[in-house]
Protein backbone atom coordinates (compact mmCIF):
# COMPACT_ATOMS: atom_id res chain seq x y z
CA UNK A 1 0.00 0.00 0.00
CA UNK A 2 1.42 3.41 -0.97
CA UNK A 3 1.66 6.07 1.75
CA UNK A 4 -0.32 9.16 0.74
CA UNK A 5 0.85 11.49 3.50
CA UNK A 6 0.87 15.22 2.92
CA UNK A 7 4.60 15.17 2.21
CA UNK A 8 4.33 13.05 -0.92
CA UNK A 9 0.71 13.63 -2.02
CA UNK A 10 1.82 16.24 -4.55
CA UNK A 11 4.40 13.83 -5.96
CA UNK A 12 1.76 11.10 -6.38
CA UNK A 13 -0.50 13.53 -8.23
CA UNK A 14 2.36 14.60 -10.49
CA UNK A 15 3.17 10.97 -11.31
CA UNK A 16 -0.48 10.20 -12.15
CA UNK A 17 -0.83 13.29 -14.33
CA UNK A 18 2.37 12.38 -16.17
CA UNK A 19 1.36 8.75 -16.70
CA UNK A 20 0.67 7.44 -20.17
CA UNK A 21 -1.88 4.96 -18.81
CA UNK A 22 -5.51 5.93 -18.16
CA UNK A 23 -5.56 6.38 -14.36
CA UNK A 24 -7.44 8.40 -11.77
CA UNK A 25 -6.79 9.05 -8.07
CA UNK A 26 -9.84 9.09 -5.79
CA UNK A 27 -10.02 10.30 -2.22
CA UNK A 28 -11.69 8.22 0.45
CA UNK A 29 -15.12 9.47 -0.64
CA UNK A 30 -14.64 8.52 -4.30
CA UNK A 31 -14.01 12.05 -5.60
CA UNK A 32 -11.35 12.41 -8.32
CA UNK A 33 -8.24 14.23 -7.06
CA UNK A 34 -5.92 13.74 -10.05
CA UNK A 35 -6.03 12.03 -13.41
CA UNK A 36 -3.82 11.33 -16.41
CA UNK A 37 -4.50 12.91 -19.82
CA UNK A 38 -5.13 9.38 -21.17
CA UNK A 39 -7.93 8.97 -18.61
CA UNK A 40 -9.61 12.16 -19.77
CA UNK A 41 -9.34 11.01 -23.39
CA UNK A 42 -10.73 7.55 -22.58
CA UNK A 43 -13.75 8.71 -20.52
CA UNK A 44 -14.25 12.48 -20.98
CA UNK A 45 -16.92 12.66 -18.25
CA UNK A 46 -14.36 11.98 -15.50
CA UNK A 47 -13.06 15.23 -14.00
CA UNK A 48 -11.06 16.38 -10.96
CA UNK A 49 -13.41 17.31 -8.12
CA UNK A 50 -16.21 15.11 -9.48
CA UNK A 51 -17.59 11.96 -7.84
CA UNK A 52 -16.60 9.03 -10.06
CA UNK A 53 -19.82 7.15 -9.24
CA UNK A 54 -21.78 9.90 -11.04
CA UNK A 55 -19.91 9.12 -14.27
CA UNK A 56 -19.44 5.34 -14.07
CA UNK A 57 -22.64 4.00 -12.58
CA UNK A 58 -21.72 0.32 -12.68
CA UNK A 59 -22.73 -1.28 -9.31
CA UNK A 60 -19.91 -3.88 -9.36
CA UNK A 61 -17.27 -1.22 -9.96
CA UNK A 62 -18.58 1.13 -7.27
CA UNK A 63 -18.91 -1.72 -4.75
CA UNK A 64 -15.30 -2.73 -5.43
CA UNK A 65 -14.07 0.86 -4.96
CA UNK A 66 -16.03 1.08 -1.71
CA UNK A 67 -14.57 -2.20 -0.42
CA UNK A 68 -10.98 -1.21 -1.21
CA UNK A 69 -11.52 2.23 0.31
CA UNK A 70 -12.72 0.60 3.56
CA UNK A 71 -10.49 -2.48 3.78
CA UNK A 72 -7.45 -1.64 1.69
CA UNK A 73 -5.79 -4.09 -0.68
CA UNK A 74 -6.43 -4.48 -4.40
CA UNK A 75 -9.26 -5.59 -6.65
CA UNK A 76 -9.76 -5.99 -10.40
CA UNK A 77 -13.10 -5.40 -12.12
CA UNK A 78 -14.24 -5.66 -15.73
CA UNK A 79 -16.62 -2.98 -16.90
CA UNK A 80 -18.69 -3.14 -20.11
CA UNK A 81 -20.14 0.12 -21.40
CA UNK A 82 -22.98 -0.23 -23.93
CA UNK A 83 -23.55 3.45 -24.77
CA UNK A 84 -22.67 5.24 -27.04
CA UNK A 85 -20.65 2.25 -28.33
CA UNK A 86 -19.77 -1.02 -26.66
CA UNK A 87 -16.45 -0.82 -24.81
CA UNK A 88 -14.81 -3.18 -22.31
CA UNK A 89 -12.38 -2.07 -19.59
CA UNK A 90 -10.34 -3.98 -17.02
CA UNK A 91 -9.97 -1.70 -13.99
CA UNK A 92 -7.27 -2.27 -11.36
CA UNK A 93 -8.16 -0.69 -7.99
CA UNK A 94 -5.43 -0.22 -5.36
CA UNK A 95 -5.64 1.39 -1.93
CA UNK A 96 -3.28 4.20 -0.88
CA UNK A 97 -2.77 4.92 2.85
CA UNK A 98 -3.87 8.48 3.60
CA UNK A 99 -4.14 8.39 7.40
CA UNK A 100 -7.96 8.54 7.49
CA UNK A 101 -10.66 5.95 8.15
CA UNK A 102 -11.10 5.45 4.41
CA UNK A 103 -8.28 4.89 1.97
CA UNK A 104 -7.66 6.88 -1.16
CA UNK A 105 -7.74 4.63 -4.21
CA UNK A 106 -5.88 4.57 -7.51
CA UNK A 107 -7.81 3.23 -10.52
CA UNK A 108 -5.90 2.17 -13.63
CA UNK A 109 -7.94 1.41 -16.77
CA UNK A 110 -7.01 -1.09 -19.47
CA UNK A 111 -9.12 -0.81 -22.64
CA UNK A 112 -9.95 -4.33 -23.83
CA UNK A 113 -12.47 -3.25 -26.48
CA UNK A 114 -10.32 -4.05 -29.53
CA UNK A 115 -9.15 -7.33 -27.99
CA UNK A 116 -12.75 -8.41 -27.36
CA UNK A 117 -13.81 -7.46 -30.89
CA UNK A 118 -10.92 -9.48 -32.36
CA UNK A 119 -11.80 -12.47 -30.18
CA UNK A 120 -15.42 -12.29 -31.29
CA UNK A 121 -14.38 -11.98 -34.93
CA UNK A 122 -12.09 -15.01 -34.63
CA UNK A 123 -14.83 -17.12 -33.03
CA UNK A 124 -17.37 -16.00 -35.65
CA UNK A 125 -14.89 -16.63 -38.45
CA UNK A 126 -14.14 -20.19 -37.34
CA UNK A 127 -17.85 -20.91 -36.87
CA UNK A 128 -18.77 -19.48 -40.29
CA UNK A 129 -15.90 -21.18 -42.12
CA UNK A 130 -16.79 -24.51 -40.48
CA UNK A 131 -20.43 -24.08 -41.47
CA UNK A 132 -19.55 -23.21 -45.06
CA UNK A 133 -17.35 -26.31 -45.38
CA UNK A 134 -19.67 -28.65 -43.48
CA UNK A 135 -22.54 -28.35 -45.98
CA UNK A 136 -20.66 -29.46 -49.14
CA UNK A 137 -18.75 -32.07 -47.12
CA UNK A 138 -22.00 -33.59 -45.85
CA UNK A 139 -23.34 -33.60 -49.41
CA UNK A 140 -20.21 -35.34 -50.73
CA UNK A 141 -20.27 -37.99 -48.01
CA UNK A 142 -23.96 -38.62 -48.63
CA UNK A 143 -23.43 -39.21 -52.34
CA UNK A 144 -20.38 -41.41 -51.72
CA UNK A 145 -22.44 -43.60 -49.38
CA UNK A 146 -25.25 -43.79 -51.95
CA UNK A 147 -22.83 -44.78 -54.72
CA UNK A 148 -21.29 -47.42 -52.50
CA UNK A 149 -24.72 -48.76 -51.60
CA UNK A 150 -28.11 -48.45 -53.39
CA UNK A 151 -26.74 -46.79 -56.56
CA UNK A 152 -23.70 -49.06 -56.91
CA UNK A 153 -24.87 -50.43 -60.26
CA UNK A 154 -27.05 -47.50 -61.39
CA UNK A 155 -25.04 -45.87 -64.17
CA UNK A 156 -27.48 -42.98 -64.69
CA UNK A 157 -27.52 -42.13 -60.97
CA UNK A 158 -23.74 -42.42 -60.82
CA UNK A 159 -23.25 -39.88 -63.62
CA UNK A 160 -25.71 -37.46 -62.02
CA UNK A 161 -24.22 -37.81 -58.54
CA UNK A 162 -20.65 -37.43 -59.79
CA UNK A 163 -21.63 -34.15 -61.45
CA UNK A 164 -23.11 -32.86 -58.20
CA UNK A 165 -20.08 -34.08 -56.24
CA UNK A 166 -17.79 -32.22 -58.60
CA UNK A 167 -19.75 -28.99 -58.03
CA UNK A 168 -19.53 -29.42 -54.25
CA UNK A 169 -15.80 -30.13 -54.49
CA UNK A 170 -15.30 -26.98 -56.59
CA UNK A 171 -17.32 -25.00 -54.05
CA UNK A 172 -14.98 -26.11 -51.24
CA UNK A 173 -11.93 -25.38 -53.41
CA UNK A 174 -13.22 -21.83 -54.08
CA UNK A 175 -13.79 -21.31 -50.37
CA UNK A 176 -10.30 -22.51 -49.44
CA UNK A 177 -8.76 -20.34 -52.20
CA UNK A 178 -10.64 -17.28 -50.90
CA UNK A 179 -9.62 -17.99 -47.30
CA UNK A 180 -5.96 -18.29 -48.35
CA UNK A 181 -6.18 -15.09 -50.43
CA UNK A 182 -7.71 -13.17 -47.55
CA UNK A 183 -5.03 -14.46 -45.17
CA UNK A 184 -2.19 -13.47 -47.53
CA UNK A 185 -3.62 -9.97 -48.04
CA UNK A 186 -4.07 -9.42 -44.30
CA UNK A 187 -0.51 -10.56 -43.58
CA UNK A 188 0.81 -7.87 -45.94
CA UNK A 189 -1.67 -5.15 -44.92
CA UNK A 190 1.04 -3.03 -43.27
CA UNK A 191 3.16 -2.92 -46.44
CA UNK A 192 1.70 -0.63 -49.10
CA UNK A 193 2.54 -1.71 -52.69
CA UNK A 194 4.75 0.72 -54.59
CA UNK A 195 5.06 -0.84 -58.06
CA UNK A 196 3.43 1.19 -60.87
CA UNK A 197 0.43 -0.72 -62.29
CA UNK A 198 -1.77 0.34 -65.21
CA UNK A 199 -5.33 0.35 -63.85
CA UNK A 200 -6.89 0.83 -67.29
CA UNK A 201 -4.91 -2.10 -68.74
CA UNK A 202 -6.03 -4.42 -65.94
CA UNK A 203 -9.66 -3.38 -66.46
CA UNK A 204 -9.47 -4.26 -70.17
CA UNK A 205 -7.89 -7.61 -69.28
CA UNK A 206 -10.66 -8.45 -66.81
CA UNK A 207 -13.41 -7.55 -69.26
CA UNK A 208 -11.84 -9.81 -71.89
CA UNK A 209 -11.51 -12.71 -69.44
CA UNK A 210 -15.12 -12.41 -68.21
CA UNK A 211 -16.72 -11.85 -71.62
CA UNK A 212 -17.71 -15.53 -71.94
CA UNK A 213 -19.32 -15.57 -68.50
CA UNK A 214 -21.26 -12.41 -69.38
CA UNK A 215 -22.48 -13.89 -72.68
CA UNK A 216 -23.65 -17.06 -70.92
CA UNK A 217 -25.78 -14.90 -68.63
CA UNK A 218 -26.85 -12.57 -71.47
CA UNK A 219 -25.18 -9.59 -69.78
CA UNK A 220 -23.53 -6.80 -71.77
CA UNK A 221 -20.23 -5.43 -70.43
CA UNK A 222 -19.58 -1.76 -71.20
CA UNK A 223 -16.07 -0.51 -70.45
CA UNK A 224 -14.98 3.12 -70.25
CA UNK A 225 -11.26 3.83 -69.73
CA UNK A 226 -8.82 6.61 -70.61
CA UNK A 227 -6.74 5.90 -73.70
CA UNK A 228 -3.44 6.48 -71.95
CA UNK A 229 -2.07 4.32 -69.12
CA UNK A 230 -3.35 5.25 -65.68
CA UNK A 231 -0.82 4.14 -63.11
CA UNK A 232 -1.39 3.46 -59.43
CA UNK A 233 1.11 2.07 -56.89
CA UNK A 234 -0.13 -1.48 -56.59
CA UNK A 235 0.13 -5.23 -56.54
CA UNK A 236 -1.00 -6.36 -60.01
CA UNK A 237 -2.36 -9.74 -58.91
CA UNK A 238 -4.36 -8.21 -56.07
CA UNK A 239 -5.84 -5.51 -58.31
CA UNK A 240 -6.79 -8.18 -60.85
CA UNK A 241 -8.56 -10.06 -58.04
CA UNK A 242 -10.31 -6.89 -56.89
CA UNK A 243 -11.67 -6.12 -60.35
CA UNK A 244 -12.54 -9.74 -61.07
CA UNK A 245 -14.59 -10.01 -57.85
CA UNK A 246 -16.51 -6.80 -58.49
CA UNK A 247 -17.28 -7.53 -62.15
CA UNK A 248 -18.19 -11.17 -61.44
CA UNK A 249 -20.60 -10.06 -58.71
CA UNK A 250 -22.23 -7.57 -61.06
CA UNK A 251 -22.67 -10.28 -63.73
CA UNK A 252 -24.04 -12.82 -61.23
CA UNK A 253 -26.43 -10.55 -59.35
CA UNK A 254 -27.35 -8.05 -62.05
CA UNK A 255 -30.47 -8.28 -64.21
CA UNK A 256 -30.48 -11.14 -66.77
CA UNK A 257 -30.17 -9.54 -70.19
CA UNK A 258 -28.97 -6.37 -68.50
CA UNK A 259 -25.84 -4.26 -68.63
CA UNK A 260 -22.78 -3.86 -66.41
CA UNK A 261 -20.99 -0.52 -66.74
CA UNK A 262 -17.29 -0.55 -65.83
CA UNK A 263 -15.32 2.67 -65.62
CA UNK A 264 -11.73 3.64 -64.89
CA UNK A 265 -11.47 7.35 -64.14
CA UNK A 266 -8.75 9.72 -63.03
CA UNK A 267 -8.57 12.75 -60.80
CA UNK A 268 -5.78 15.09 -59.77
CA UNK A 269 -4.31 12.71 -57.18
CA UNK A 270 -6.57 9.65 -57.32
CA UNK A 271 -7.82 7.04 -59.76
CA UNK A 272 -10.95 4.94 -59.45
CA UNK A 273 -12.39 1.69 -60.73
CA UNK A 274 -16.18 1.43 -60.56
CA UNK A 275 -18.76 -1.21 -61.48
CA UNK A 276 -22.46 -0.41 -61.91
CA UNK A 277 -25.08 -3.11 -62.36
CA UNK A 278 -28.81 -2.85 -63.06
CA UNK A 279 -29.85 -5.57 -60.61
CA UNK A 280 -32.46 -5.43 -57.84
CA UNK A 281 -30.33 -3.15 -55.66
CA UNK A 282 -29.48 -3.51 -51.98
CA UNK A 283 -31.55 -2.33 -49.02
CA UNK A 284 -29.84 0.37 -46.87
CA UNK A 285 -29.58 -1.82 -43.76
CA UNK A 286 -27.32 -4.27 -45.62
CA UNK A 287 -24.83 -1.73 -47.02
CA UNK A 288 -22.62 -1.28 -43.91
CA UNK A 289 -22.16 -5.07 -43.55
CA UNK A 290 -21.52 -6.09 -47.17
CA UNK A 291 -17.74 -6.35 -46.70
CA UNK A 292 -17.99 -8.55 -43.60
CA UNK A 293 -16.74 -12.10 -44.05
CA UNK A 294 -19.51 -14.54 -44.97
CA UNK A 295 -22.18 -11.81 -44.89
CA UNK A 296 -24.79 -12.32 -47.61
CA UNK A 297 -27.87 -10.32 -48.48
CA UNK A 298 -29.49 -13.44 -49.98
CA UNK A 299 -27.74 -16.60 -48.78
CA UNK A 300 -29.54 -18.99 -51.14
CA UNK A 301 -28.95 -16.80 -54.22
CA UNK A 302 -25.28 -16.34 -53.29
CA UNK A 303 -24.63 -20.05 -52.93
CA UNK A 304 -26.55 -20.85 -56.09
CA UNK A 305 -24.35 -18.38 -57.96
CA UNK A 306 -21.22 -20.02 -56.54
CA UNK A 307 -20.37 -17.26 -54.05
CA UNK A 308 -18.28 -17.97 -50.94
CA UNK A 309 -19.34 -14.90 -48.96
CA UNK A 310 -15.73 -13.66 -48.95
CA UNK A 311 -15.49 -11.75 -52.25
CA UNK A 312 -16.24 -8.28 -50.92
CA UNK A 313 -14.16 -8.87 -47.78
CA UNK A 314 -11.22 -9.59 -50.10
CA UNK A 315 -11.99 -6.45 -52.12
CA UNK A 316 -12.09 -4.32 -48.95
CA UNK A 317 -8.75 -5.62 -47.68
CA UNK A 318 -7.07 -5.14 -51.06
CA UNK A 319 -8.30 -1.55 -51.18
CA UNK A 320 -7.08 -0.90 -47.62
CA UNK A 321 -3.66 -2.40 -48.38
CA UNK A 322 -3.42 -0.05 -51.37
CA UNK A 323 -4.23 2.88 -49.04
CA UNK A 324 -7.49 3.54 -50.87
CA UNK A 325 -11.16 3.45 -50.00
CA UNK A 326 -14.21 1.53 -51.15
CA UNK A 327 -17.63 3.12 -51.62
CA UNK A 328 -20.92 1.29 -52.16
CA UNK A 329 -24.06 3.05 -53.36
CA UNK A 330 -27.37 1.33 -53.94
CA UNK A 331 -31.11 1.65 -53.62
CA UNK A 332 -33.69 -1.13 -53.96
CA UNK A 333 -34.69 -1.43 -57.61
CA UNK A 334 -31.89 0.84 -58.86
CA UNK A 335 -28.86 -1.46 -59.06
CA UNK A 336 -25.61 -0.97 -57.17
CA UNK A 337 -22.32 0.87 -57.73
CA UNK A 338 -19.06 -0.36 -56.21
CA UNK A 339 -16.11 2.00 -56.51
CA UNK A 340 -12.48 1.46 -55.45
CA UNK A 341 -10.60 4.76 -55.16
CA UNK A 342 -6.80 4.53 -55.13
CA UNK A 343 -3.93 7.07 -55.02
CA UNK A 344 -2.33 7.73 -58.39
CA UNK A 345 1.29 6.71 -58.82
CA UNK A 346 2.47 10.24 -59.62
CA UNK A 347 0.75 11.64 -56.53
CA UNK A 348 2.08 8.83 -54.34
CA UNK A 349 5.65 9.37 -55.58
CA UNK A 350 5.43 13.15 -55.09
CA UNK A 351 4.18 12.90 -51.52
CA UNK A 352 6.54 10.05 -50.66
Amino acid sequence: MVDLSASNAALVRDVIEASGAPSVLLDGQGVAQAMSPAMQALIPGVAVGKLLALVLRDPDLNDAIEQVALEGGRKTVELVERVPVERTFRIHIAALRDGGLRHATLLTFQDLSEQRVIERMRVDFVANASHELRTPLASLLGFVETLQGPARNDERARERFLGIMREQGLRMARLVDDLLSLSRIEQRAHVAPDTPVDLAGIAREIVDSLALMARERDVTLVLKTPREALQVPGDRDELLRLMENLVENAIKYGKPGGEVAIAVETGESEASFSVLDDGPGIAPEHLPRLTERFYRVDTAASREAGGTGLGLAIVKHIVLRHRGRLTIESKPGEGATFKAILPRFEAERTHG
